[in-house]
């Protein structure tokens, strides 16, 4: 799967049932030896889309269930 492929999608949040961005908003956290996403790195914005400093939400790729058509499933406490 290619990440342009994911880009758009929404991330919902299956523990709590809320939704935390669209993964084209997001950083990625790559291991540089073998290329593999270890997490996404979610900002946390304040209002009018303000980033607020140092707030970040971040999914590790073992917390994702399922990746659908519209949007990606993470399971997170």
């Amino acid at each position: 799967m290619r990440y342009k492929d994911i880009s758009g999608k929404e991330i919902v949040n299956i523990h709590y049932g809320t939704r935390l961005g669209i993964l084209g908003q997001t950083d990625l956290e790559i291991d540089p030896r073998t290329g593999k996403i270890h997490a996404f790195i979610i900002p946390d914005y304040k209002w009018f889309g303000l980033k607020k400093d140092g707030e970040e939400t971040k999914i590790r790729w073992d917390d994702i269930k399922k990746i659908g058509e519209d949007m990606i499933m993470v399971d997170m406490e």
